[in-house]
């Protein structure tokens, strides 16, 4: 009887202090809030992340896909020097090994054995048998490899004090981390500097906020270094991400805005933790947009509906190329957007055909306009685990 009071009152215990810290959990969060830094920051976009969250407990990340720059970060504590476990998300990473490893054919379908969904329709509908049954065949060794080339498990660079190095599941067979995440732990900066390598051609940036007026308007990114994985291969999982938000997971995203992302659903620290991670528009995209929210009702789809409504409000930016191909497939649609990126310069057009995978475009103007391959224009940058400094900065592209 005496052991089973002790229980119950420990149950009862522990159910109080998580039941405190639910109710505190908003409060917490508006706190952290009102302690962002907001030096650099692009103040209208960081209204529009404000409306998209509301009150929900949670984190946003906006940054320029191309070259790093911080547009916003909502809840720094959290989007810098907090990890989360990343959940369904990490299904781009099981996805981009299965294929790299031949362990997923071209046409998506698994090489070892069968099963009813190819690579697309799984990432869209985030299915866990299928990563699975890649990760069986996969192994945690190559998993950690691949998670590191794409700039999990280790600092991102950025030049704000006490960033997380996140976690990576050294050692744990378990089928899970392919499809789970279980024992990563993941910043939301890494997630977006991960999805915009995937969307950019491959470079994976250093994000950077900048830090004075000159900086603000002069921004020049930092590249970290390109991947060392053929683009066919990351390339690979973009349809699928399209996919989530045109029909599968992340459908309240109007297909319009073309946007490629994941979402992910799972507990993790005794509450529900929902993410999405993102990249838009995926042609040439421009913005990368990670939202991670914890709470009783947060879900993947919930967090897909705040980027959901951060892309609308960014059209306008999206740029004259995004408006070309709209209004070519919808003639009567008119060009009533603004043309720019954030700093209001038109954007540079990129044509998916013709553009070399692995390079950026010369300056306009040039006599020959000639493309130089990425490692040819820029030295790798090196950062060592634990710090957040830069050795050798090197340039990479206006914003």
């Amino acid at each position: 009887m005496r052991k089973f009071a002790r229980s119950f009152s420990r149950i009862f215990s522990l159910a109080f202090l998580l039941f405190l810290i639910a109710i505190n959990a908003p409060a917490q969060t508006a706190a952290n809030i009102a302690d962002d830094d907001l030096t650099g920051e692009d103040l209208e976009i960081r209204k529009v992340a404000l409306d998209a969250l509301g009150t929900a407990e949670g984190t946003v990340v906006v940054m320029n896909a191309q070259n790093g720059r911080i547009l916003t970060m909502v809840n720094q504590d959290w989007a810098i020097r907090n990890s989360f476990k990343p959940c369904s998300t990490i299904k781009i990473v099981t996805g981009i090994a299965g294929y790299s490893e031949e362990l997923i054919r071209r046409d998506g379908s698994l090489a070892n054995g069968s099963y009813r969904l190819g690579l697309d329709q799984a990432l869209a509908y985030s299915n866990n048998a299928f990563f699975q049954k890649v990760g069986a065949d996969l192994g945690n060794e190559k998993m950690i490899f691949y998670a590191g080339r794409l700039g999990l498990g280790t600092v991102t660079g950025i030049n704000a004090p006490g960033e997380s190095p996140g976690r990576l599941p050294f050692g744990n067979s378990n089928l899970r981390i392919y499809s789970h995440a279980d024992d990563f732990e993941v910043t939301p900066l890494q997630l977006a500097v991960m999805v915009s390598a995937v969307t950019n051609g491959g470079r994976l940036v250093v994000p950077r906020i900048p830090k004075t007026e000159r900086e603000k308007a002069n921004f020049r990114g930092y590249l970290r270094r390109t991947l060392d994985i053929e683009p066919k291969i990351y390339k690979r999982v973009i349809p699928g991400m399209l996919g989530a938000a045109e029909y599968g997971t992340a459908k309240v995203i109007p297909n319009d805005l073309r946007v490629a992302g994941k979402t992910g659903s799972c507990i993790s620290k005794g509450s529900w933790v929902g993410l999405f991670a993102s990249a838009a528009p995926v042609e040439d995209p421009l913005f990368s947009v990670v939202v991670i929210t914890r709470g009783k009702y947060a879900r993947g789809r919930h967090s897909a509906a705040i980027a959901s409504k951060i892309y609308q409000a960014l059209r306008p930016r999206f740029g004259k190329r995004y408006d070309r191909r709209l209004i070519a497939a919808n003639p009567s649609t008119e060009d009533e957007r603004s043309a720019g990126r954030p700093d209001g310069k038109p954007s540079v057009t990129k044509t998916a055909s013709s553009r070399p995978t692995g390079t950026v475009p010369a300056r306009r103007g040039s006599k020959a306009e000639k493309r130089k391959s990425v490692e040819e224009m820029f030295p790798t940058i090196v950062i060592e685990p634990g710090k957040t400094e830069i050795t050798r900065q090197r340039v990479i592209d206006k914003q």
